[in-house]
């Protein structure tokens, strides 16, 4: 329970630090700007980009740091290109995948098993439960009408994002970007 607990408070420091902050920005603009390229195969199959800064901010500062990026992130994003009314129980929810994302990556080993792991649980409760939840009080539909759609969706899309995911992380951090952040913590730490 207090690796739990240190886990928050690790990650709710991380947001004390302007190296932190500035980071997280810069995360924000290239999530922002992979929002615009994806791709479509029909109408079921949307392969997106913008998810790689968010699981990059969980993985380096933790739950805490990733509740807030994601959460002003959509924001930002619906401000910047709004689609539809504005619902902040969806807002919350990506919130809360930030919460999940950062419980499974912060200062552990990032191999494939976590992060599908990781997705498994983030589409589950997020994207197929609470956010069809959301999608059926905010347009009026019948629940049992759009949830298989979306669990398909999801469990189509559930191993092709953790691989790009897991292999663009892997690359950065073989390239030494993540210990970049890491040798900066440890000497403002020692």
């Amino acid at each position: 329970m207090k690796k739990f607990v240190t886990l928050f408070t690790d990650s709710a420091r991380e947001l004390k630090s302007v190296r932190t902050i500035t980071t997280m920005a810069m995360l924000a603009a290239v999530a922002v700007i992979l929002g615009y390229f994806s791709i479509e195969y029909g109408q079921l199959i949307r392969i997106g980009f913008s998810g790689i800064p968010n699981g990059i901010v969980d993985y380096l500062f933790g739950p805490v740091a990733g509740a807030v990026f994601h959460g002003a992130l959509d924001i930002i994003k619906y401000l910047m290109k709004p689609t539809g009314p504005f619902c902040p129980q969806l807002t919350l929810v990506v919130m809360l995948a930030g919460v999940l994302y950062g419980c499974f990556f912060y200062k552990k080993k990032l191999t494939i098993w976590r992060v599908l792991a990781a997705k498994f649980v983030v589409m589950l409760i997020c994207n197929v439960i609470l956010n069809t939840l959301c999608l059926q009080v905010l347009y009026g539909q019948a629940l049992m009408a759009i949830l298989p759609m979306r669990a398909l969706k999801n469990l189509i899309m559930w191993p092709v994002d953790s691989i790009i995911f897991f292999g663009i992380a892997k690359a950065l951090e073989q390239i030494g970007l993540f210990r970049t952040f890491r040798k900066q913590e440890l000497v403002k730490n020692a």
